[in-house]
């Protein structure tokens, strides 16, 4: 399939299936890590790795170059986007969910790092949905993600950080 055949809305249409290699229930779209979609003399797709040392980033686009030349497109290009940096903010209400529903409390919208210093914050358990949860260790199974456990339904979860 030549480019001009596609448009922006099924290279958006198909980057939706993309998972997130760390957390396979979530897609790039989810994350809101594609900034930009441009079709012409080829596919230029432009992504916000989510922190610059974060280790899924080339993965990422490796996927997303196989998932659009798995159907037909030719001539795939990613693009880096640094500025504006990726926030947590972007990723989508569905994202969160599927999050919750993955056992992973999602971040808090319009968090940040101040925020996150302005005292001890208590972080719902995506279970049971109580408060009464405590830091295990600010390192979960990826950098993005911290440890945490609930005091009321026992259960160990993670909580992905605020950026």
């Amino acid at each position: 399939m030549v480019a001009a055949a596609v448009n922006r809305d099924m290279i958006l249409e198909w980057l939706a299936d993309v998972p997130d290699p760390e957390i396979p229930v979530l897609t790039i779209m989810d994350l809101g890590i594609v900034r930009d979609v441009e079709c012409g003399n080829g596919v230029v797709v432009s992504l916000a790795p989510t922190y610059s040392g974060c280790p899924a980033t080339e993965v990422i686009e490796s996927s997303v170059i196989a998932a659009l030349e798995d159907r037909g497109v030719a001539n795939v290009t990613v693009k880096r986007v640094l500025s504006p940096p990726w926030t947590t903010d972007w990723i989508s209400d569905i994202g969160r969910e599927k999050l919750r529903d993955y056992g992973i409390a999602p971040p808090e919208r319009g968090g940040s790092k101040r925020a996150l210093l302005q005292g001890q914050r208590r972080v719902p358990c995506p279970r049971c949905v109580s408060d009464n949860t405590e830091l295990v260790s600010e390192f979960g199974s990826t950098a993005c993600k911290a440890a945490y456990r609930c005091a009321d339904c026992l259960e160990p979860f993670e909580y992905f950080k605020c950026i």
